[in-house]
């Protein structure tokens, strides 16, 4: 599955999909990332599983840039670090 156009992929049985499809014509459905499940306002619910890490990055609507810069602290001391002990690959500012 891809995620990295944000959009949640929900897999579920036929049976499942069936009867969604037949509410979906007259009524709404509600998907829960949190909780991980669809239902009906009459009463049907459906679990879906998804990987933890992808339903972290959904619920906190985080990308590869995102995640990055979760870490900007780590990266800026392994960037100093790399200037302290190989100065030769710090490129020279003219």
């Amino acid at each position: 599955m891809r995620f990295k156009n944000g959009i949640l992929t929900v897999v579920l049985p036929q049976a499942a999909i069936d009867r969604l499809m037949a509410v979906a014509q007259t009524d709404e459905i509600h998907v829960d990332l949190e909780q991980q499940t669809v239902t009906t306002q009459f009463q049907d619910r459906f679990a879906f599983e998804i990987d933890p890490f992808r339903k972290h990055c959904l619920l906190g609507g985080l990308d590869e840039i995102g995640l990055t810069l979760g870490d900007a602290d780590g990266i800026a001391v392994y960037e100093k670090s790399v200037a302290q002990d190989r100065p030769w690959m710090i490129p020279a500012v003219a």
